[in-house]
């Protein structure tokens, strides 16, 4: 299979229809401005926006915080559990028509709890939905539970308790949130703990933080992953160490592009990525609000990165099974999926 021979106006076919795994999607970031009216009707809540149009105009970012702003003030609308479950399900058919096949979900428990929202709705809910897109849509999924990185550390604990009775529901933990001035170390004790109990550890870190934040998360928090990381670019050695350990990327174009990370497309650093040897691997993060699910955000990349060929394509969809806490089984039954589709 001569991956750089596939000619180029074929790959807009391959990349939409090849099997791929999503790794990094913050399932309140999916919720579409016609869910989040629909529920706050539903719901009885009072929205600042007096349209679907208006809110959708809203969505002019110059950072993370001013995207989290809007982001906090949509979950808002989320209060019982079928609200989690109708959210997820209307990700996780968005996800089915792009042909993922593998969804490793992020939800902010700590953003619902504040507002009086039970853990227990939150997971329930989210838990339904992913029994569901099983058995309806043949999508195997996970929920990773996220920290969010500006409250304090005793605050993690705290939701960390609240979660223990739930622990067969969810895989794992992230940390999530704004990143300026809130490194990983913030988090150390509680990683640690996490750690101790079995669950998987990723975190967010060089975004908008430095490529010194990507340092304390693998070795501070030990994490699995790293979420975003696409600053590691201006470290040559941390370069080195994270192809070295195939430490995955769940880089997400369109996000950094809506959040000014980088200044357009064609400025991304995605390409410099795969051939430096990283398990990169691409996410769609909040599509609702950066403009994208995940194959827009893989035309998006694809369409501005002419370097970006067949080769990337495919390693991009074995990256992300590579990448998952999904069973080896299931990854190698994804990866022949991917293989026969290049061959054919």
């Amino acid at each position: 299979m001569n991956l750089d021979a596939i000619p180029r106006e074929r790959l807009p076919g391959l990349l939409r229809a090849m099997p791929k795994a999503e790794l990094h999607i913050h399932i309140e970031g999916s919720l579409e401005p016609e869910l989040i009216f629909a529920l706050a009707q539903r719901n009885g809540v009072a929205l600042a926006y007096p349209s679907v149009e208006a809110l959708r105009a809203a969505y002019a970012f110059t950072d993370l915080q001013s995207f989290l702003d809007i982001y906090y003030a949509g979950a808002s609308v989320l209060l019982k559990a079928q609200d989690f479950e109708d959210m997820a399900m209307a990700y996780f058919r968005r996800a089915k028509a792009d042909n993922v096949v593998h969804a490793e979900l992020f939800f902010d428990p700590q953003t619902h709890t504040a507002r009086g929202v039970a853990f227990e709705t939150v997971i329930g809910g989210l838990s339904r939905a992913c029994e569901r897109a099983q058995r309806e849509l043949g999508i195997s999924s996970a929920l990773i539970m996220c920290f969010l990185r500006h409250l304090s550390e005793d605050d993690a604990f705290a939701t960390l308790e609240q979660a223990l009775p739930y622990r067969g529901q969810f895989i794992g933990v992230g940390l999530d949130s704004s990143e300026r001035g809130h490194p990983p170390e913030k988090f150390a004790r509680v990683f640690a703990r996490c750690g101790e109990l079995g669950l998987h550890r990723v975190a967010h870190a060089g975004e908008e933080g430095p490529p010194a934040y990507v340092w304390s998360a693998l070795d501070v928090l030990k994490v699995e992953r790293i979420d975003h990381g696409v600053r590691s670019t201006e470290d040559p050695l941390l370069m080195q160490r994270l192809a070295r350990e195939r430490m995955p990327l769940t880089v997400c174009p369109l996000s950094n592009v809506k959040l000014c990370v980088f200044e357009t497309m064609a400025a991304h650093n995605l390409a410099a990525l795969l051939d430096a040897g990283l398990v990169a691997t691409v996410n769609s993060d909040d599509p609702a609000y950066f403009g994208g699910y995940m194959n827009d955000n893989f035309i998006a990349a694809f369409d501005a990165l002419p370097q970006l060929g067949g080769r990337h394509a495919h390693r991009l969809a074995a990256n992300s099974f590579e990448a998952s806490f999904a069973a080896p089984d299931d990854k190698k039954r994804w990866r022949e999926s991917l293989d026969a589709l290049f061959a054919a």
